[in-house]
């Protein structure tokens, strides 16, 4: 036999679009028949989308997928197909998150999630509880209308598998393919021959390897065909989904859909041979093991999955495919523009509003817009009807346009407004670095001085309080001069989202602008930005990657976009041009945090990845920097980091919502839960560093000699 098996993946599903997520639903069931399928399984929560957070506690939530659930089985085009479909639903008062297997208007079984995503982005305990029961079912009573469709008044509910005529299906939901005992494990050994996993799992910055590793040894061992559907797109948050939905036969990839799409709906296929499977299996060791192993209660269906007779002889089985990855400098170029484009299209505004510096992190965020164009004018030189749809409604184009996107800067030109605000501090570099990326990029730009603005607050202050203040390089403290470059930062947000307001006005078109920040992820660990200045916006695709990733970025887009303006960011020094530039100082963003960035990664990964305190990073770093320098200068790092990062832990709570990128991030309201109220010296832990620092031999051949290195 040679089943058709089809995995409808890829669904970019939007928390409580109860109608669009159900029509998203139906088109992928009607593409997966029309292939000639006789399964499909979509990804995790689908119907209500992933993302509910607290709204999963809600009643209306659970009362809507039951009634979305009614009319997807209810309806013409999920008939003659198994559906493996997701969503939220109580049983015996308890909140469940639950696949809802079906065919021909039959629900043949409902298998809830047992182990639960729990720590960093995931929060899944606060609303659902695992099924607990390992190998048990029961019945589980229908609501009123799926009584009607189904004419069923019970259906199983629990932990099952399903036992075809020509074969058997497991279920495998997200999580659980990540844990050590994974349930494919003993359903392979009791004859399971086909997995499904549905997944809700986001990207992040050279995770998928780690991801396609697992589903590939998910098989390797056990044998069997491997159906793993995953969300892709911004379903409401931080997070991307970033699909890569595969078909796998015995560990072998037989097919794998994209990483990044801006559309809604896509479907995988691949033809797959049974007999595969259990030629896989015809080992001596396995056998022992199945013979003995735990039985799954099985469901029993009357039909097949697998065409027979000359039907499937007329197919060719899918060979193997090379498994695509991205570089990381792609999946910054791909994964925040599509983020950015669902979020642009269902906030329903008219296009985006940058603060343009002339430095690297606005410069990366613009080149990400810049992608983000290109993104869509490829897809509607594809034909693709929603994104142009959306294109034209964005671009401020009436509902009879037939205008459609066929140039990246053009279509910047509509949707991208930038600009630079300058002040006295300012540098002729960087007015012109901007003003050459807006020209490059296509936006709308406009160049600024905002010093009358600074000035009147200035004297507004001296006026109430009889005393002028002064910048350190004229004679002020370091409490004037901090005060002074504060309020500049903090007048370019005020300027921000005015012009984000106004400018569609002045152009002519209706709505506003949301406004994108541009700090990255080292410098909200390390605190180094200005609470509430042009860092606050509404969004920020660049607050979850590192500085050193986003150089590497820039440096691709170079060739990648042929944009040699690029180059000129990669030289400049990072400065902040809050204080006056003299002879001798010109303010750097380095100098200022008294770390390097690359620096600040390793904290951070240490920090958050390793779980280090401050003295188990200064233990570690011993052991990494001990050859280039001393004990005593390592302690001195680790303390300044702590030290910065607790005092400045209060501006982490209002960081801008930013994409999801890195492992390390600091972000407060989802990833990195902690205290912002800290002892910020730290004197019991920096006294331990310091007294093993003194204990310590100094292992630097050259003292500062290599420091070089660190940098």
């Amino acid at each position: 036999m040679a089943p058709l098996l089809t995995l409808a993946t890829s669904l970019n599903q939007w928390a409580l679009d109860f109608d669009g997520n159900r029509d998203r639903i139906l088109e992928s069931i009607q593409i997966a028949k029309s292939r000639g399928a006789k399964l499909r399984v979509g990804p995790e929560l689908e119907i209500s989308g992933y993302g509910c957070l607290d709204h999963f506690l809600e009643g209306d939530t659970m009362l809507h997928s039951w009634e979305v659930l009614a009319e997807i089985i209810d309806s013409e085009i999920a008939q003659d197909i198994v559906c493996d479909v997701g969503m939220p639903m109580t049983h015996k008062n308890v909140i469940y998150n639950v696949r809802v297997i079906f065919h021909n208007r039959k629900i043949l079984l409902i298998r809830p999630k047992m182990w639960m995503a729990n720590d960093g982005n995931y929060r899944e305990l606060r609303y659902f509880t695992p099924w607990a029961r390992h190998r048990e079912w029961e019945e589980h009573m229908l609501p009123l209308n799926l009584r009607e469709i189904t004419g069923q008044s019970t259906v199983p509910f629990g932990d099952a598998v399903i036992a075809t005529l020509d074969t058997c299906i497991g279920v495998e939901m997200c999580e659980e393919l990540f844990t050590p005992a994974s349930p494919h494990i003993l359903m392979g050994l009791d004859g399971v021959e086909i997995f499904t996993n549905s997944s809700g799992s986001h990207h992040e910055l050279r995770k998928l390897h780690t991801r396609i590793d697992l589903i590939k040894e998910a098989t390797v061992k056990v044998g069997g065909i491997y159906l793993y559907s995953n969300q892709q797109g911004c379903d409401g948050d931080r997070l991307y989904y970033d699909g890569s939905a595969m078909i796998i036969l015995n560990g072998v990839v037989l097919a794998q859909g994209s990483q990044f799409s801006l559309n809604d709906v896509e479907v995988v296929t691949a033809t797959v041979d049974l007999d595969a499977v259990r030629a896989h299996r015809a080992k001596s060791s396995r056998s022992m093991q199945a013979a003995q192993g735990e039985r799954y209660q099985r469901v029993k269906v009357d039909f097949a999955v697998g065409d027979e007779g000359e039907k499937e002889m007329s197919r060719d089985e899918t060979k193997e495919v090379e498994t695509r990855f991205h570089s990381p400098e792609e999946e910054i170029a791909l994964g925040p523009a599509c983020w950015m484009w669902d979020y642009l299209r269902r906030s329903r505004t008219q296009g985006y509003f940058l603060p343009l510096s002339g430095g690297i992190d606005s410069c990366a965020t613009a080149v990400i817009v810049h992608s983000m164009c290109r993104l869509v004018v490829e897809a509607c030189e594809r034909g693709e009807t929603q994104v142009i749809s959306d294109a034209r409604r964005v671009a401020g184009e009436p509902e009879s346009s037939t205008y459609t996107p066929s140039d990246a800067r053009e279509f910047a030109s509509r949707i991208f407004h930038t600009c630079y605000m300058g002040t006295e501090n300012s540098s002729f570099d960087t007015r012109k670095r901007a003003k050459d990326l807006a020209e490059a990029i296509g936006s709308y730009h406009v160049d600024l001085n905002m010093d009358t603005v600074v000035t009147s607050v200035r004297n507004l202050f001296g006026m109430v309080t009889g005393v002028k203040p002064q910048f350190r390089v004229h004679g002020g403290t370091q409490a004037e001069n901090l005060a002074l470059q504060n309020i500049q930062a903090r007048l370019r947000m005020v300027l921000a989202y005015m012009f984000a307001q106004l400018l569609p006005f002045v152009r002519g078109r209706s709505g506003g602008l949301l406004v994108l920040g541009s700090a990255n992820v080292d410098e909200s660990l390390r605190g180094y930005l200005t609470k509430y200045d042009c860092s606050s916006a509404d969004i920020n695709p660049i607050g979850g990657i590192s500085k050193t990733d986003l150089k590497r970025f820039i440096a691709y887009g170079v060739t990648a976009f042929d944009m040699p303006i690029l180059d000129s960011f990669l030289t400049a020094v990072p400065t902040a041009e809050l204080e006056p530039i003299t002879e001798n100082y010109v303010q750097a963003d380095e100098a200022d945090m008294g770390m390097s960035y690359n620096e600040l990664s390793i904290y951070g990964r240490l920090r958050k990845i390793q779980k280090c305190g401050p003295y188990s990073m200064f233990v570690k770093l011993v052991q990494e920097w001990g050859g280039l320098l001393s004990p005593a200068e390592i302690a001195e790092k680790v303390k300044l980091f702590f030290f910065e990062h607790a005092r400045n832990r209060h501006k982490m709570t209002t960081l801008t919502p930013s994409y999801h990128a890195e492992s390390y991030s600091p972000d407060d309201n989802r990833f990195d839960l902690r205290p912002f109220l800290y002892p910020s010296r730290f004197p019991f832990q920096f006294r331990k560093i310091d007294q093993l620092a003194a204990r310590l031999p100094n292992r630097s051949i050259q003292p500062g000699a290599e420091k070089a290195k660190l940098e």
